[in-house]
């Protein structure tokens, strides 16, 4: 760099070089572009004119050979056949002069050339060929052959050495046509090696100044912030270089000036945050110490307001029964508000209850297989599912580990929610499926009711939380907490799957047992050979396989059978759709009239 450089950024530095080799590369860009437009001009003039030109000029030269040729043979033979070469000669010759005017248009020499040509060749025409063919047609092959003399063989002499100049005159053009696109093409490289050895000069002068510029002055300042960084923080930073670099070392010195006045500051925050933590820990064992006290308060309370408003909610309805039109409208109105509210005040306290004795009140988990939980689930909601003619059906599912009694009450709350938040005229559908996705079982719950929005994905499982009103759908809003609990009591998660385009698909995970686990891993590891083997098997079966009478095996049949609803009635043991609450915590009434159909548990 000069000495009026010094001043200079690095940004400044950087631009200008490559302010210069730009413009360089943009005039070789320029240059080479026009001359390989003229390179390929020159190209396509050679291919597209030269080329083709000779081709046609010898192909015009045999046109005429043929017509002379065709003339001497009739003259012999005076057969009609032998002038079909001097009728296509002609026309060869037309079609050929008339193409090569086209190509040679630019080409004084060659043009003038092919004029003497047609001139020569009518010329020899009207002469020699008219008069001999008609000689022949009159007087004999004698009388034809008498007018072939050497004048007649000079004239066409004469046609061939014209044929030469034009095909000398095509040659030169062509040859001149090559000398350009050499040139051109020669200039095409150097222009080309310079530009490369303007990038080349360039990348060595960027090189060299990264080292001066760039490289040994961050090495400096590394070297002086290692220093700093190994405890020295009293040595100063001195930068050299650009100015940037200059100033990043003012900058650096200045934090580390600032690092050495934080430091006492940060013993101190350190003993402060030391008490602060130990202050959190015993507030944490406190909160878990609360939130347990709080489960074993709520299990009580409930447990013990179950007496009292048990006889609060008796004593309403005995009033409600005895008294019912003795007294006037006002009253019998406030007698059904007070029986109402005992009995939502019932239900909440009994869901609240189960709520806090999930896990509370363990019989150990154990092998449970899901497929006969889902059958024990269809027969508590029974009722509910005559009523909206809801269907139901599951897939084959799973044994896992957990408690029985809590799986079957998250089931029957999954189903019973389906079948609830239902649309209008449209009978509910509840299917039930699984499938093993890394260890665990991904549970599907789906229907084709009213749907979930995303906003809401979250909040449906926060207990007590309502999207409706309880006119709309009744219910006390802790059904799905009740849900997520038993969920979480078995180390799963559950969640809302809505790309769904209708209905709600509620989705949760269990642990997989890991015999299914390695069965699965064996499955996948086993699917690539046996996708192999599947062609030779295919060409080495002889026959159709034979499918046993009654298609399949009992399992098989039993597993894709069909049932109806209440086919097993009769062997269920356990509450009925009266007492079990559904998804919302709401235990129906009374069983309302049938509507016609009925239900459908179907197993798949």
């Amino acid at each position: 760099m000069t000495p009026t450089a010094r001043g200079w950024t690095l940004r400044q530095r950087v631009v200008g070089l490559l302010a210069v080799v730009g413009l360089l590369l943009v005039a070789l860009a320029a240059a080479e572009a026009v001359v390989a437009t003229q390179n390929r001009s020159h190209t396509n003039a050679l291919l597209s004119k030269a080329g083709p030109l000779r081709v046609q000029s010898q192909e015009l030269l045999n046109a005429l050979l043929d017509q002379e040729t065709a003339v001497r043979g009739y003259a012999v033979s005076a057969d009609r056949a032998d002038l079909a070469p001097y009728d296509g000669g002609v026309r060869q010759e037309q079609e050929r002069l008339a193409s090569m005017r086209r190509l040679a248009a630019g080409y004084v020499g060659i043009d003038d050339d092919l004029d003497r040509v047609q001139a020569q060749a009518e010329q020899w025409r009207r002469s020699v060929a008219a008069p001999v063919i008609a000689a022949v047609e009159q007087n004999g092959t004698a009388a034809g052959q008498a007018l072939i003399t050497d004048q007649t063989r000079a004239q066409f002499d004469q046609i061939r050495a014209t044929m030469a100049q034009v095909e000398a005159e095509i040659l030169t053009v062509r040859q001149a046509t090559v000398r350009h696109v050499e040139r051109t093409g020669d200039l095409l490289v150097i222009l080309l090696i310079v530009a490369a050895a303007v990038v080349t000069v360039a990348g060595l002068l960027l090189l060299v100044s990264l080292e001066r510029m760039v490289i040994r002055p961050v090495t400096g300042l590394a070297g002086q912030v290692r220093q700093v960084a190994g405890g020295d923080y009293q040595h100063g930073i001195e930068g050299s270089g650009p100015p940037e670099f200059r100033q990043l070392a003012d900058d650096v010195d200045a934090m580390r000036r600032k690092i050495a006045k934080d430091l006492d500051e940060v013993r101190q925050a350190r003993e402060r945050i030391e008490w602060v933590n130990s202050q959190l820990q015993k507030q944490a064992e406190e909160l878990v110490r609360s939130n347990r006290d709080l489960e074993q308060f709520a299990y009580v309370a409930s447990h013990d307001l179950q007496e009292p408003l048990r006889k609060v909610a008796s004593f309403c309805q005995l009033l409600q029964r005895r008294y019912a039109g003795q007294l006037d409208e006002r009253a019998d109105q406030y007698i059904a508000f007070a029986v109402d509210g005992a009995q939502r005040m019932q239900r909440l306290i009994n869901d609240l209850l189960a709520f806090s004795r999930i896990g509370r009140l363990t019989t150990g988990f154990t092998e449970v297989d899901l497929g006969r939980v889902m059958g024990e689930v269809a027969g508590q909601t029974e009722a509910a599912r005559q009523y909206a003619d809801a269907e139901l059906t599951w897939s084959s599912l799973p044994t896992i580990r957990g408690e029985e009694p809590l799986l079957t009450n998250l089931l029957v709350n999954l189903v019973s929610n389906s079948v609830k938040f239902r649309r209008p005229d449209v009978p509910p559908k509840v299917h039930v499926s699984a499938r093993l996705v890394d260890g665990e079982w991904e549970i599907t719950c789906q229907d084709n009711g009213i749907g979930i929005e995303p906003e809401f994905a979250d909040k449906i499982f926060v207990i007590f939380q309502r999207l409706h009103s309880k006119d709309a759908y009744p219910g006390t809003g802790i059904g799905l907490a009740i849900v997520k609990k038993i969920v979480e009591y078995h180390g799963g998660r559950v969640w809302v799957d809505t790309d769904l385009p209708e209905g709600t698909a509620i989705r949760f995970t269990l642990p997989a047992l890991p015999a299914d686990v390695e069965a699965a891993r064996a499955d996948a590891d086993g699917a690539d050979a046996a996708r192999a083997g599947e062609a030779g098997a295919e060409a080495d079966q002889s026959a159709p396989p034979v499918e046993a009478e009654g298609g399949g095996t009992a399992a098989d049949r039993r597993e894709n059978g069909t049932v109806a609803a209440g086919a097993d009635d009769n062997d269920k043991t356990g509450p009925d759709a009266s007492t079990v609450p559904d998804a919302d915590g709401q235990r129906p009434g009374p069983p309302e009239p049938r509507r016609p159909g009925g239900t459908k548990e179907t197993v798949t």
